[in-house]
């Protein structure tokens, strides 16, 4: 997968993880983006590491939710610290 391919993969894929996740969340499309991609790879690498699944290309479901997963792991890991940190100021 190219990588512009892939930064659209982990755009939509962080899109998809904030509509998914009740709440709000915060961000703009910066750190969507970002969150998308580090999602994508985390879950690229824990579902090559677990199930022994990569990504098969941009149009294949398997990344697309492997993508999507990742970037719902990161989200929440996201939520958490950010929440922490506003809820001391």
């Amino acid at each position: 997968m190219s990588f512009l391919a892939f930064l659209l993969l982990g755009l939509i894929a962080g899109a998809i993880a904030k509509l998914i996740i009740p709440g709000r969340q915060g961000g703009g499309w910066l750190i969507t983006l970002l969150l998308g991609v580090v999602g994508a790879l985390l879950g690229g690498w824990l579902g090559g590491a677990i199930f022994g699944v990569g990504y098969d290309g941009f149009f294949s479901i398997q990344s697309w939710l492997i993508a999507i997963i990742g970037a719902v792991i990161v989200l929440l890991i996201y939520g958490l610290v950010v929440g922490r940190r506003t809820a001391r100021a």
